[in-house]
C-alpha cells in the first residue's frame, strides 16, 4: 500500500512546532533525530555547529494512516526557504519498484534534488520538485522487506 503524508520544514523551530502539534494531537514521537546524530557523508560538508541540535527528522502519528513529519532547514541548506512553501508531500511505498515508478513518473519535467538511493537511515529515498513546483519525497523502507 502506498501512503501519502505531509512533510514540514522549519527554519530552526521544528522542535517547538512539533511539541505544539503533539500537545494538540496527543501521542508520542516514534523518532526524533538531530543533525549531530547524522554520520559523516562522503562529498557532503560537515553539519554546521549551529545546526547540530536542530531536528533532522521527527514524526508524529496522527492516525493509523497518517503521519506528520518534519525537520529543520535553513541557511545554505535551504536558500529558497519561505514560510508558507515549507512542505513536501511524502510518499511511502511497499516496494522499491513502486518507489522508482512513482519517483520517475512524478519527477518527469521537474528538478531532482536527491536521486533515489539507499540512505544511512535504511530507506531507499529520493526528493524532487515536480514541473508544477510541488516538492516531493519518495521512500521505501527496505527493512519492511525482511
Amino acid at each position: 500500500m502506498t501512503v501519502v503524508n505531509v512533510y514540514l520544514n522549519f527554519n530552526g523551530n521544528c522542535e517547538e512546532a512539533f511539541n505544539f502539534y503533539k500537545s494538540v494531537f496527543g501521542g508520542d514521537f516514534p523518532f526524533l533525530g538531530r543533525f549531530k546524530d547524522m554520520p559523516p557523508q562522503e562529498g557532503m560538508p560537515p553539519v554546521p555547529k549551529e545546526m547540530e541540535d536542530k531536528i533532522m527528522h521527527v514524526s508524529l502519528p496522527i492516525s493509523n494512516e497518517t503521519m506528520l513529519m518534519g525537520s529543520d532547514t535553513g541557511g545554505e541548506w535551504a536558500p529558497s526557504f519561505k514560510q508558507g512553501n515549507n512542505f513536501s508531500i511524502s510518499i511511502g511505498t511497499d516496494s522499491k519498484d513502486e518507489a522508482d515508478r512513482l519517483f520517475n513518473g512524478l519527477s518527469a519535467g521537474g528538478q531532482v534534488t536527491m536521486p533515489m538511493n539507499q540512505t544511512f537511515w535504511g530507506d531507499y529515498f529520493g526528493m524532487f520538485t515536480d514541473k508544477f513546483g510541488i516538492n516531493w519525497m519518495v521512500s521505501f523502507n527496505t527493512n519492511q522487506q525482511k
